[in-house]
């Protein structure tokens, strides 16, 4: 079922009533460029694998076009057609979401319409293909929550637009000089921004946990698992005596300092827990939820994010552990003329 779900969302075939998942499967074995041990994979589409979405831009400032924002446009206004780049951007537009069914793409049109396209079609596969490679591997080795690794993410290369400059031997080169560091870092930053265009979440590590508790001291167990979200899987009594061997699963963040609370709180009626590594487990919380509801709003307030969220706590803790940058730290502008000193009148 999750085959037939990818293969319908990204286009493996014309005819959805054809695919199966065995077609699906073939599809995207064909256009993958590479797949980690996370389950991170690099897909190349067709139009881009035989250079239809692959075009050179010429234009006088040696640089391709960009669209402007929505914000910055004026109401009705409209966009100049005679704009550099602007017929290039609209041909690749036309190329892209055709999916990864190959035959899709017409075998009858050429892979390049002129010498300029040709030459970028070279650079890319020559120059920047390694490259774009390389930084789909950094972007998935760091997220841009934790800077943790990244798991089940597929990328898809669709197009590439090649800024190029006409010289007096009317020989087409690149406008600017592209080395491999350029490369790397557009599409590091590029796959780090649209991992943020869409909801996030944080995968984390579980641990299993084994005691022992008299029947005094499961109201205090229960409590102090439910205050750190553990889950009880199995509780059973040990033959010959009047203890009950408790298995329960607990996130591994909420794990420091439990042997010392359930011994506290259960005035020694529970044994000291031994724990494993268990499993990972998706928090299905929403870091950056905001409430927008008036119901929400008078549950939580005017908030800019949920600041009772276990998932943005998690990543504040991350991240200034690894002396990253925090939206909560607290700045100080202009020490040095801040009064520390009670004034006395």
């Amino acid at each position: 079922d999750d085959l037939m779900m990818l293969g319908k969302a990204l286009k493996c075939c014309n005819n959805e009533s054809t695919l199966t998942p065995q077609s699906a499967l073939t599809a995207l074995l064909g256009s993958l460029d590479d797949i980690d041990s996370n389950g991170n994979a690099l897909l190349e589409a067709p139009v881009l694998y035989k250079g239809r979405s692959v075009k050179a831009v010429c234009s006088t400032n040696d640089e391709v076009y960009i669209p402007p924002k929505e914000e910055s446009t004026k109401d009705g206004e409209d966009e100049p057609e005679n704009v550099d780049g602007l017929e290039e951007y609209n041909a690749v537009q036309e190329c892209l979401r055709t999916g990864m069914d190959k035959e899709a793409c017409d075998p009858d049109t050429n892979d390049t319409s002129n010498d300029a396209d040709a030459i970028a079609l070279d650079k890319w596969r020559q120059d920047m293909r390694g490259s774009a490679l390389a930084g789909f591997q950094l972007a998935m080795r760091a997220g841009p929550l934790c800077e943790e690794p990244v798991q089940g993410v597929a990328v898809i290369l669709e197009s590439v637009e090649i800024a190029m400059r006409d010289d007096s031997t009317k020989q087409f080169t690149p406008a600017k000089e592209l080395s491999g560091g350029m490369v790397v870092a557009a599409l590091r930053s590029g796959i780090r921004c649209a991992l943020l265009s869409r909801p996030a979440r944080i995968v984390e590590g579980h641990l299993k946990l084994t005691l022992h508790s008299s029947l005094a001291g499961l109201g205090s167990l229960h409590a102090v698992l439910s205050k750190r979200r553990g889950r009880v899987v199995t509780d059973s009594m040990v033959d010959g005596t009047d203890l009950i061997q408790v298995t329960a699963t607990i996130p591994q963040a909420e794990s420091f300092g439990l042997a010392p609370e359930l011994l506290k709180k259960s005035s020694g009626e529970v044994t000291a827990p031994e724990l494993v590594f268990s499993h990972w487990e998706v928090l299905e919380e929403d870091p950056f939820w905001v409430p927008t509801t008036e119901e929400e709003r008078e549950d939580h307030g005017d908030l800019t994010t949920a600041s009772d969220s276990d998932a943005l706590k998690y990543i504040r803790i991350v991240r200034s552990r690894k002396g990253l940058l925090v939206d909560s730290s607290k700045i100080v502008v202009a020490a040095e003329k801040q009064r520390t000193l009670s004034r006395k009148k």
